[in-house]
């Protein structure tokens, strides 16, 4: 089976290899035929040693593909289904769970520390307990969620993290109320999964912030009203909110720097959404008087912020609808051997997602 392997954390380049096997079938498992897979930041971010990741492991955790085996006990699934795979599958049992805050079951991040796959008689692990760069993957049976027959693999890829996350952020986390003012920094995928969130929910305005100039035009294309980079926000705040600040901001890069600059963009009383995965040495400074004078809200979402499966059905509907584009998304298609042309497109802003199909 061909996977696309990182040997050590630090290395930029996968190699493609076609002696890996998926290991761990058995009782409440399922193997998936995967047929398309997105490449996301998170996965770039595990790459470099961002995101704590064991290696050698095999990327990629937003896929959708085919159940070819089950095993005993699982029900609900069968060789044929068409499914997206969840890299955060719920376990219905836990203290979070039971608050129906699922996105914080931890039962996901304790797979990720099970191999996925062996080569030559080395364990090689998934990443986020998945590693859908490859053909085949066994996951557990909650990570296999059915789609129906009119949802393609490669939109389904989509709903199993980017759009999930950056929809939710604006529809879960903040709830952004009809009218209000929005700023998204960082526009790639999630980005602009949040710029159609905040529009469905009314924002009246909403200023897109990239360095690049693509990304800039695409976000106009997907809702943003303004479009600017890094050094223009300031003259935006001016022009949209009379100096004031938005009532709502979006962080999706994941540092630091961009989550200061986004709590300094945001008005008093209103709300900074941090949705960026970013690293644990890399620390936001508030000082104490400005966190009880401003009254800021500050509100991490995770995985959208939401029921994950709710999440899914909610985003098949909107865009069979017509009410969110998940198709002008995908940007670039390459097949597996050039997974790292896509890592190339993702580095340098080129797209938006970048569709492996395998």
């Amino acid at each position: 089976m061909r996977a696309a392997v990182q040997h050590e954390i630090g290395q930029d380049k996968l190699d493609v290899l076609d002696d890996v096997e998926a290991v761990g079938f058995g009782p409440g498992r399922v193997r998936i035929r995967v047929r398309a897979t997105g490449l996301c930041h998170s996965d770039l971010s595990a790459m470099s040693g961002v995101l704590p990741q064991p290696a050698p492991f095999v990327p990629g955790h937003e896929g959708a593909g085919e159940i070819t085996e089950v095993g005993e006990g699982v029900t609900g699934l069968k060789p044929g289904d068409r499914v997206v795979v969840c890299w955060l599958p719920a376990c219905g049992a836990c203290p979070a769970c039971k608050r129906g805050q699922t996105e914080l079951c931890l039962a996901g991040f304790m797979n990720a520390g099970t191999p996925n796959f062996r080569r030559s008689g080395q364990d090689v692990f998934g990443f986020a307990g998945t590693g859908t760069f490859a053909e085949e993957i066994v996951v557990d049976a909650g990570c296999a969620v059915p789609i129906p027959d009119d949802v393609p693999f490669d939109i389904a890829a989509l709903i199993g993290c980017g759009v999930t996350t950056g929809l939710g952020a604006a529809l879960n986390t903040a709830d952004v109320q009809a009218g209000s003012s929005v700023a998204v920094i960082g526009c790639g995928g999630v980005g602009i999964s949040a710029i159609q969130g905040a529009r469905l929910k009314g924002a009246a305005e909403i200023v897109a912030v990239d360095p690049v100039a693509s990304r800039r035009e695409a976000a106009l294309r997907f809702g943003a009203t303004t479009a600017v980079a890094p050094d223009g926000l300031a003259d935006a705040k001016q022009s949209v909110t009379a100096g004031e600040g938005f009532d709502y901001v979006f962080e999706v890069v994941g540092r630091s720097a961009t989550a200061r600059t986004a709590y300094e963009n945001t008005r008093r009383g209103g709300t900074l959404v941090v949705v960026g995965a970013g690293a644990m040495d890399d620390f936001l400074q508030l000082n104490m008087f400005e966190l009880f004078f401003d009254e800021k809200r500050i509100l991490p979402s995770m995985y959208g912020g939401g029921d994950v499966l709710r999440s899914y059905q909610r985003t098949v509907a909107l865009w069979r609808a017509g009410r969110i584009d998940l198709e002008g998304l995908i940007t670039h298609r390459v097949p597996l051997s050039g997974i790292n042309e896509a890592l190339d497109q993702m580095r340098t802003g080129t797209a938006l997602r970048t569709c492996i199909e395998i």
